[in-house]
């Protein structure tokens, strides 16, 4: 590791790597069109937590009136689609860019969003139950301790509130990049192992880490999530996708 990245913490390496793939074009760093924003208004619209699949209009419901968290979900990808159908968005993000993504786009299309620079490590800014819907797309996997996630996840939202979470488990950490050979052993620990943390930087990846069923599943019910739906994901490209083998995981969880 660079002797500047021994300086930073890998919360702030991973924004300042996401701040560079974005300007760079990373495909969930592009904000909707204004196009796409009135299609939603118009019923149109889909949104995604994982690569491929897009989530159930089911698992939302009515969202009018509804006050959502989008949990490091920047990008204006997803909050505009919700404020076109109703609700009244929150976003945090550890991205600067992704949030000034959020901010444009609400100023083009003319709605106001509450827009926060968080690292969602910590103690979300947030009142217990203020939240109808958390909207969590894949991004733990950037963070080392997801249970503490969880937690305030279920601290913030109203009771008969949904988490609707999208999860990197752990298959994508113990193949190399050719998707052919079992390279790793688990738990993908960078911080643990100098080879792991080299991976990531010869693939300029950030700072990620794997996680268990046990963790990403286990650690909602730890706080007092009841699961209610669940589906898989593939890569979307690569050899591990076109021998169909999943590598995410969608979960929609009540807090009763």
């Amino acid at each position: 590791m660079s002797a500047k990245n021994k300086a930073m913490n890998y919360q702030d390496i991973n924004a300042e790597t996401i701040d560079r793939w974005i300007e760079e074009g990373w495909e969930w760093g592009k904000p909707i069109s204004h196009e796409e924003f009135e299609a939603a208004k118009n019923g149109d619209w889909d949104v995604k937590l994982t690569p491929t699949k897009y989530v159930p209009h089911s698992w939302f419901g009515d969202l009018r009136g509804k006050k959502i968290l989008g949990l490091a979900s920047g990008g204006g990808q997803q909050m505009p689609i919700f404020e076109a159908l109703g609700a009244a968005c929150t976003v945090m993000d550890y991205s600067s860019k992704q949030i000034e993504s959020e901010k444009l786009v609400a100023e083009r299309e003319g709605y106001e969003i509450r827009a926060i620079q968080g690292d969602m490590t910590k103690t979300f800014p947030f009142e217990d139950e203020e939240f109808d819907i958390i909207f969590h797309p894949v991004s733990n996997c950037y963070v080392k301790d997801v249970r503490s996630i969880w937690k305030e996840c279920y601290r913030v939202l109203k009771h008969g509130g949904y988490l609707i979470a999208g999860t990197d488990h752990y298959v994508n950490y113990l193949v190399d990049n050719d998707e052919k050979m079992i390279i790793n052993h688990l738990p993908f620990d960078p911080l643990k192992d100098p080879e792991q943390m080299k991976q990531l930087q010869d693939d300029d990846a950030g700072v990620q880490f794997s996680h268990s069923l046990e963790e990403q599943i286990g650690g909602q019910l730890e706080a007092g999530f009841r699961l209610l739906d669940i589906y898989e994901d593939t890569n979307g490209e690569g050899r591990l996708h076109e021998l169909n083998i999943p590598t995410f995981l969608a979960m929609r969880s009540l807090k009763e």
